[in-house]
């Protein structure tokens, strides 16, 4: 492997099931959720610089190129905790679209203290890096790892579980942009509706899908929802085009839908671009996957 650069796969996260159980003292919300990882991906290639300093690329347009780029602070982050003079340069393919609750960013950041841990040798282990990567974002420490797995605290507790059976997942993003904290202050503790998260990790231990489809829930979604109509409208047309199951990802306002069979996936895909410029049909990846 070349010692001076280094390129990792990305990839995108949806939630199954995402509960807020209450507000922290440190201001973040308390969750618990189940995340697993689909087929959809940046490329995240880094080279080593002797000059210290770090720059960023993407290919991506509304992608920040400075010190607001998650993939910037994962680098700044280990530079500063390992006293490292060298420098990187970033470069992001960016596939995942931009602030759509499929963790685009975070696993960019995930992805760069992989390859930072190798290029600058730092001989890390992946627990060490997502304990790291929880000082980034919340959804970081998950992204380190890939697979599937019960998040909890304010995401950075991981718990792996069994991936769920192999699907096809369409992915939908509106042209609209969600903020995530706008979202969490909106939650009313009061009258939310709990996800039946714990129906959730026994559906997918035992490898049924159509409860897996039943059991879908999201606490955010009825806030963002209420937000954005154009949501709502997307999810209720992702059924009505044959998905098996429908929910919105994260903070929204990218919704998925689950399909056992391709052929239904394919006519879905083409009923939905009329409707929605970013459209994915990708594959439910679900296992921890291999760094490159």
């Amino acid at each position: 492997m070349n010692e001076t650069k280094i390129s990792i796969k990305a990839p995108a996260k949806i939630n199954l099931s995402l509960d807020v159980l209450g507000k922290r003292a440190d201001g973040y919300h308390e969750v618990k959720m189940i995340m697993t990882t689909v087929d959809l991906a940046d490329r995240v290639e880094m080279t080593l610089l002797q000059e210290d300093k770090i720059t960023i690329e993407s290919t991506g347009g509304f992608v920040p190129l400075d010190h607001r780029n998650l993939a910037y602070q994962a680098a700044m982050l280990l530079k500063e905790t390992f006293h490292i003079k060298k420098g990187v340069a970033i470069h992001i393919d960016k596939h995942i679209p931009v602030a759509a609750g499929l963790a685009g960013g975070s696993s960019d950041a995930a992805a760069t203290l992989k390859g930072l841990n190798h290029i600058w040798k730092l001989g890390l282990s992946l627990d060490e890096l997502a304990e790291l990567g929880a000082k980034i974002g919340s959804d970081v420490s998950f992204c380190v790892y890939g697979g599937t797995a019960i998040a909890s605290g304010r995401g950075e507790k991981i718990q792996h579980i069994t991936a769920p059976p192999p699907c096809w997942v369409l992915l939908a993003k509106p042209p609209i942009g969600v903020s995530t904290a706008e979202v969490y202050r909106r939650v009313n503790m009061n009258t939310v509706v709990h996800p039946d998260l714990d129906g959730m990790v026994d559906a997918i231990e035992d490898g049924s899908y159509k409860t897996i489809c039943n059991k879908l829930g999201n606490v955010l979604e009825s806030v963002t929802l209420a937000l954005h109509p154009e949501v709502k409208h997307l999810k209720e047309l992702m059924l009505r085009l044959g998905a098996d199951g429908v929910l919105m990802s994260g903070s929204g306002p990218t919704v998925f839908g689950l399909f056992q069979h391709e052929t239904r996936a394919n006519r879905a895909y083409n009923g939905l671009r009329g409707f929605c410029h970013e459209v994915f049909a990708v594959r439910l990846l679900g296992e921890e996957q291999e760094e490159n």
